[in-house]
């Protein structure tokens, strides 16, 4: 498998095409259960297509990031990478969306995804440490952990997918980068 990853930043770069890949992907990730920001699957382009146009809309070459990874031409994954845009704080940023399509699963995308946003983080937009939010009780604490993050705290039961599930949200940072 080739695997291409590419640093976009700013919206006017993003094809139609694209466009709706990113759409496509998010779509297919919350409905296999992916914790990708749409807790309650189903979903369809009604709920994705607002959210994709909001990240999208955030891309600027000061401050965002949309890393895309390609595999043999797929749409394979994505992730959103941000600064704040707060100067108190903007030697950080924040990781979001982190996704893989469901048919390239257990290839190492995900993996090949955050090294690239810290890479963008540190050389693009000088940032210092990284921030991130992950749904309790997916395993993603290992996943990260695995790639230099640390928990740093959890909010217990902040996220209740069901009436009787109800989840921690577990916040995490990478510093230095």
């Amino acid at each position: 498998m080739s695997l291409d990853l590419t640093r976009i930043s700013d919206g006017r770069d993003v094809p139609p095409g694209l466009r709706r890949e990113l759409i496509d992907c998010w779509i297919a990730v919350t409905n296999a259960g992916g914790a990708a920001g749409f807790p309650f699957p189903p979903v369809d382009d009604e709920d994705v297509a607002p959210a994709v146009d909001g990240l999208l809309a955030r891309l600027t070459p000061q401050h965002a990031r949309l890393l895309v990874a390609r595999a043999d031409g797929a749409l394979a994954g994505w992730v959103f990478l941000a600064r704040d845009p707060f100067r108190l704080v903007a030697h950080w940023g924040t990781l979001n969306h982190l996704q893989t399509h469901p048919a390239f699963r257990g290839r190492g995308i995900g993996s090949a995804l955050v090294r690239a946003a810290r890479e963008a983080a540190r050389e693009d937009l000088g940032l210092e440490q990284l921030r991130l939010a992950a749904r309790g009780g997916e395993g993603l604490e290992r996943f990260y952990e695995r790639l230099g993050w640390r928990e740093t705290g959890r909010w217990p039961g902040a996220l209740r997918l069901a009436p009787d599930d109800t989840r921690d949200e577990v916040l995490m940072l990478l510093a230095p980068l």
